[in-house]
């Protein structure tokens, strides 16, 4: 074929094209018309069809049309060659609270353990203070020699119906120990001063503090200072509460994780003090509120209003008990127990625990006793042991008390 010899145009190629009127009466012929007709409804069908099948694809059941227990072995195997169905699982975002005034607390990882320094368990001191400016110096000197990590214990006082300079004393000694500089001791982690009167009457001198008729209310004004210490300094990351008087004189510097390896609800040593007669050390016991029940005592009880409450060591109420201060020996295995059922308080470490279940000092008669005795019948009570080391000593003050007192 041969070309317009100035080429391809316009003009050139709409000569060879059909006249419009031959293009339109194609177009409107009706075998024309009926051609497309049938492409188009082919094509709708087809995308009908191929859409259909995409959806049955989400209800389609790949195996055998039978129920799995008919399968044969290799029908399984062909079953469960495909892939296995697509799970989705409705993850929810987590909630963020931002609010600073909601506070969360998770205590489930706070326990009581025998390896309380390995787990780096919180300890918490507690002192209760009357007139004790004497014996806080002392108190202090011996605190700062604890082994027990610093870093891990918690200071808490409660200082009441004070007429010396008790807090004058607690604070600068306080502020002696808690020196970062001091290389003789590291700062413990925090400390806490409380101040509360309870309207104490009686002195404080040995023929006023321990007098019998002075016993019961001193013993629940004491209970009450116990009490408001505890329900003040006690935080949820404590691990144990060790209860020390002020008045110790001497004591073990690992006595924290003697007792602490001892594993029990409340455990308590045996007290005794040094008085010397003649040049030599009398070794007298101090404490006769640890002791083992009796039945003497039961039937006392059981004589005496609901309201009374029984203290140890005079002769007006003679209970027969077994007392821990006359057993035992420190030259022996420091580490026998023996079970109690009351308890004195110059020293006492107990599992926390113990004192969030409830467990506090009766500022009333509980069973007929009060304080720490009485603490020790409400933890058994619940369900708690309460124990006794009678070769492991902690020596006391000697209050030159007579022992006219004593049955």
């Amino acid at each position: 074929m041969l070309l317009p010899k100035g080429g391809v145009n316009w003009k050139s190629a709409s000569a060879k094209l059909p006249p419009t009127r031959a293009i339109w009466v194609f177009i409107t012929r009706t075998r024309f018309l009926l051609l497309v007709a049938l492409t188009g409804l082919i094509l709708l069908l087809w995308r009908g069809v191929s859409t259909s099948a995409s959806e049955m694809q989400r209800f389609y059941c790949w195996g055998p049309s039978k129920p799995p227990m008919r399968m044969t072995p290799n029908e399984a195997v062909e079953w469960n060659a495909h892939l296995q169905t697509p799970v989705i699982f409705n993850h929810h975002e987590p909630l963020v609270i931002n609010e600073s005034t909601i506070r969360r607390v998770d205590m489930n990882p706070i326990v009581s353990t025998p390896r309380a320094v390995a787990n780096e368990e919180r300890v918490l001191i507690l002192t209760p203070l009357r007139d004790a400016a004497q014996f806080i110096p002392t108190y202090f000197d011996l605190l700062s020699e604890l082994t027990y990590p610093h870093h891990l214990i918690d200071l808490g006082f409660l200082v009441g119906d004070s007429k010396d300079d008790t807090l004058a004393v607690l604070s600068a000694e306080l502020a002696r120990i808690q020196k970062s500089s001091n290389t003789l001791s590291r700062p413990f982690n925090s400390v806490l001063i409380i101040e509360k009167d309870f309207g104490a009457a009686s002195g404080q001198s040995v023929e006023e503090r321990h007098a019998y008729a002075a016993q019961a209310p001193r013993r629940k004004i004491m209970a009450r200072a116990r009490n408001y210490l505890l329900s003040a300094a006690l935080k949820p990351e404590h691990s144990w509460v060790y209860w020390r008087d002020s008045d110790i004189m001497d004591s073990p510097k690992c006595i924290l994780e003697d007792f602490i390896a001892h594993d029990r609800d409340v455990i308590v040593p045996n007290i005794w003090f040094h008085r010397y007669r003649g040049g030599k050390d009398i070794e007298g016991r101090f404490d006769y509120n640890s002791w083992v029940e009796s039945d003497k005592a039961r039937r006392l009880a059981s004589t005496l209003d609901k309201d009374t409450v029984i203290v140890e060591g005079y002769k007006e109420l003679n209970t027969g008990r077994t007392y821990m201060a006359l057993m035992g020996d420190w030259r022996r295995n420091k580490d026998d127990e023996v079970e109690l059922d009351g308890i004195g308080g110059v020293n006492i470490v107990v599992k926390a625990d113990v004192h969030r279940s409830g467990i506090n000092f009766p500022a009333y008669a509980f069973e007929n006793q009060a304080e720490t005795e009485g603490f020790a019948k409400m933890a058994k009570r619940a369900g708690y042991g309460v124990y006794g080391l009678p070769n492991y000593v902690v020596w006391h003050v000697d209050t030159e008390e007579s022992e006219g007192n004593m049955v």
